[in-house]
């Protein structure tokens, strides 16, 4: 069975690579020139026989008006920023001077000089970075989480074109909405001949079992996103619309996040427009969507998971909407309700905000092959028991056809025109269209009607003649099948580009929300820009950037006022409870916590090693110093030869092993490889925990990440390396003891950092002290350091290091939280506290070994525990220590079993050999 691939523009697919339309990118776009449209070209009209001769082809713009000659141009700043000959530039008009609405920004550029320009953004940088703000690009070499590629420079619009941008987008939405509305009910359009029956029929977003319903949806295009550019003259244009599950609008957040941090003072002397009500807009339209459970509904947003493209913006979005973020195996369908799966049993769900194709949403009814979607999701929303935005069907209008038929569906539906033009679309399946996109090919852009990827646009122009013999074959044997489109000059906007200004074609996808008066636009939105300035070709997966849009206001801009929302019909119940925590959020909480303990425990060994190193290295390793090295050796860190050469041969090689442990790519179990394992949960549930825990753990992770660290790495550069990470450690746990909610989600994490923390200290004691050595007082030592123990040691025994008081310490003291008993007494405490199963009088196996290990401990007595025989061996010790080897990971196990066994396959019906879930 293949897993379904996304439809973004990256041509490579992936078995890993869950389906999401909302990350398609516009990148259908030559360098050549449009086409001059000829008196004959404007005749050609999407007709149907029998319909009103109506001119339905994308309005062509005039020709173009004579420019003046260009005159010596104005110097905008001092960084000498020149745009290309022939396209709209956005900062200088047709004589070469600034623009009115660009004066504001580069006066304050200006002011400011590249220097301390480039000192700006290297902070915008580090906000960027810690932020952790990425996007998925499959098959990159330098690895699959690409940071996110954002400029300094923004994209300046003046409020007059902000106003025909917002209305010509609410009109948009408006206008789909109700085509979708007719297509995926009674379908009058058809029936007038006003839209062709292939282009609805024959498209495979037409879903079938989801037309017609008695509950369908008074509004189908809860959200949309237009693609936004400029021709030469100027002159707005829409070259395609976002119908299914639209993306950016995160990106477009925390951009402008950035630059409010880079530049406050330049965004407010500018006028800049805030989006901050987007969220608010987007929060209002998911509750004002729920038919049940209105005062106090629960929503969801499901992703795709951590492989897509856009992930990031899930998880941002769903923190800041204060929604729980799910995938599909966190859903199930019960007697037509949807219902979260949660460790405390069901929890309906009254709203969806999806973020994958429609079509692979349930398995049962729609894609058979989906490994992603919900059994019975169509019926639960057929029956009305739950909400979908977008509702699943509008991937219908998700293909660039429909623009062909805007200019008259806009007349019928609104009685108006398009207050912004799409660019000239031709759909072949008529047979006037059809000739003159033969006749021009050279000019024209071709591209599959009903395809649902956007990586397929060909460029005859490009061809040899035997390609564009083949093509025009092609497109002859089954003309409904294509669509062509003129080929557009984007306009041009400056970047910065190593301490200068440079030139690139951009594009902006603005984004609109439903509202109970029609759509709401933001105030911006999520400008893309090429990544050469040779190529027209806009696509984040292809090497383009981002920018962040500025929309001026006429004076400084108030937020909108808002109607009071409804009184709740009931008192809404005081609720302390955080129960919608689904078993996989369960379990990466859970390895967090491991992680988070394992590189404690090595970055400590590691550090007293090199400090050990670096202060007591003499002529001869010191007893302290071999007696961490040989606890590294047990334990299988280094290599248990480290100590046999002659002193004189082994200070390198020791100080080689200890520094390949911390940083060596090819060394399995190196520390990096930790601290990038806590990373990558991390990024699983950065939902779940506070913007500073995550901000610690990335910073944890940069520092880690330097390429050139293992080259350059001295024992000076890596001890404070060890100690940066035990201050980031250490926020993170403080970060978590005060801040984090005692939910089940804290519940799980801290087991998990339990767990950990009992195990390793077990180990560390079992390979020291089971066997009485000369070296004794040393061992006792290096374990309190590693316990983080000695000053408490110091401040209770004013005399020298002994077994007896180490080991209950260490090991029974519960009023010490760095000891083996307070880890056993805590993990009871929390198993006690977990989601009791009914019906169940017996303790669970987990409940079982953790009172077991917990009873050992306290029933111990130190005097046996340092008894030792005539070889020297503690044999008391040794079976209390093995039953407690044995029991941490059966315990562990337990839990899996009980609480975060989620992950089983799923079987599709149309599978023919089984397939791991992604």
């Amino acid at each position: 069975m293949a897993t379904p691939s996304s439809a973004a523009d990256s041509p490579t697919p992936s078995n890993d690579r869950p389906n999401s339309s909302e990350s398609r990118e516009s990148s259908e776009l030559a360098p050549a020139s449009p086409p001059t449209l000829s008196p004959e070209a404007a005749l050609q009209s999407q007709q149907l026989p029998g319909m009103a001769q109506e001119q339905q082809l994308s309005v062509p713009l005039p020709p173009s008006a004579p420019r003046p000659a260009a005159s010596p141009k104005t110097p905008v700043t001092p960084w000498d920023y020149s745009a290309p000959h022939g396209f709209f530039d956005e900062v200088h008009d047709a004589a070469g001077a600034p623009r009115p609405h660009w004066q504001p920004l580069l006066q304050a550029l200006d002011a400011l000089g590249p220097d301390d320009f480039a000192k700006r953004w290297e902070e915008g940088l580090r906000v960027l970075q810690s932020n952790g703000v990425t996007y998925n690009v499959y098959g990159d070499p330098n690895g699959m989480e690409r940071p996110w590629a954002l400029d300094p420079i923004p994209l300046m619009i003046s409020a007059a074109d902000w106003r025909t941008i917002e209305q010509a987008v609410q009109q948009r939405a408006t206008l789909l909405n109700l085509i979708l509305a007719d297509l995926l009910g009674p379908q009058t359009l058809i029936h007038e001949r006003l839209l062709p029956p292939e282009l609805v029929f024959a498209h495979s977003g037409f879903l079938r079992p989801c037309h017609g319903h008695a509950n369908a949806p008074s509004v189908y295009l809860n959200l949309y996103a237009a693609e936004v550019v400029r021709s030469p003259e100027g002159q707005w244009w829409i070259m395609g619309d976002r119908t299914q599950s639209p993306s950016g609008a995160g990106y477009a957040l925390e951009n402008r996040v950035v630059l409010s941090r880079m530049m406050p003072d330049v965004l407010h002397d500018c006028s800049v427009r805030g989006l901050g009500t987007y969220v608010q807009d987007l929060r209002e339209m998911l509750v004002n969507l729920a038919r049940t459970n209105r005062d106090n509904p629960r929503i969801v947003l499901w992703t795709p998971g951590p492989y897509n493209e856009t992930y990031f913006e899930h998880a941002y979005l769903a923190r800041h909407l204060g929604i729980t973020l799910v995938e599909g195996g966190d859903l199930t369908v019960r007697d037509n309700v949807v219902y979260l799966k949660t460790l405390s049993g069901l929890l309906p769900v009254d709203v969806i905000l999806r973020r994958l194709d429609d079509s692979f949403c349930d398995p049962l009814e729609l894609r058979g092959d989906s490994t992603l979607g919900i059994p019975g999701l169509v019926q639960a929303i057929r029956s009305g028991q739950v909400m979908v935005a977008n509702a699943l069907g509008t991937g219908l209008l998700d293909t660039p056809a429909i623009m062909a038929f805007l200019p008259i569906l806009c007349r019928r539906l609104l009685g108006e025109e398009l207050k912004i033009p799409s660019v000239a679309t031709w759909w072949c399946g008529h047979q006037q269209p059809l000739q003159y996109v033969l006749d021009h090919l050279d000019t024209l852009v071709i591209k599959p009607a009903f395809s649902n990827t956007r990586n397929q646009s060909l460029f005859p122009a490009r061809m040899s003649a035997a390609e564009k013999a083949a093509l025009r074959a092609k497109i002859q044997a089954h003309p409904h099948q294509w669509v062509a489109q003129e080929t557009v000059k984007l306009a041009t906007s400056p970047i910065w580009e190593q301490s200068h200004f440079d030139a690139r074609h951009w594009m902006l996808r603005v984004h609109a929300v439903s509202n109970p008066n029609g759509y709401r636009v933001m105030a911006g939105g999520l400008t893309r820009f090429s990544a050469m300035p040779q190529t027209q070709e806009v696509s984040m997966q292809r090497g383009g950037g981002s920018k962040d849009t500025w929309v001026l206001g006429d004076a400084p801009v108030m937020p909108p006022m808002r109607p009071r929302r409804a009184a709740p019909t009931r008192p809404i119940d005081i609720n302390r409870s955080s129960f919608d925590l689904p078993s996989r959020v369960a379990d990466n909480l859970y390895w967090l916590g491991r992680y988070i303990e394992r590189v404690e425990s090595d970055v400590r060994i590691l550090r007293v090693a090199l400090n050990r190193f670096a202060e007591q290295w003499t002529d001869t390793p010191t007893s302290s110093l071999n007696v961490v090295l040989q606890m590294l050796m047990r334990l299988n860190i280094v290599p248990d030869d480290l100590l046999a050469r002659p002193h004189e041969d082994n200070r390198d090689r020791i100080q080689q092993e200890l520094l390949s442990v911390i940083l060596d790519p090819n060394r399995p179990g190196n520390l990096q490889d930790t601290v990038n394992r806590v990373f990558r949960i991390a990024w699983l549930v950065r939902d779940r925990i506070s913007k500073d825990a995550w901000n610690v753990l990335n910073q944890l992770d940069q520092a880690f990440a330097q390429p050139e660290l293992l080259e350059s790495l001295e024992v000076s550069s890596a001890m404070e390396l060890l100690d940066q990470a035990i201050v980031n450690l250490m926020a993170f746990s403080g970060l978590v003891a005060e801040s984090m909610t005692r939910s089940q989600g804290w519940r799980f994490l801290d087991i998990g950092r339990r767990i950990e923390w009992a195990m390793q200290k077990t180990e560390r004691l079992y390979v020291s002290l089971v066997d009485a050595t000369d070296q004794e007082l040393d061992q006792l030592q290096l374990l309190l350091e590693l316990g983080d123990s000695s000053m408490t040691y110091r401040a209770r025994y004013l005399t020298l290091l002994q077994t007896d008081l180490v080991l209950d310490l260490l090991l029974i003291d519960e009023a010490n939280p760095r000891s083996i008993g307070f880890q056993l007494a805590r993990l009871h405490e929390h198993i006690e506290n977990l989601p009791y199963r009914p019906g169940d009088a017996r303790r669970s196996p987990e409940s079982r070994l953790a009172l077991d290990s917990l009873t050992k401990i306290r029933l111990a007595d130190v005097d046996e525990l340092i008894w030792t025989d005539a070889s020297g061996h503690r044999p008391h010790l040794n079976r209390l220590l093995a039953r407690l080897r044995a029991n941490l990971p059966n315990l562990s196990d337990a839990l899996t079993a009980s609480y975060l066994s989620y992950a089983v396959p799923i079987r599709s019906l149309t599978a023919t050999s089984p397939e791991p879930v992604p």
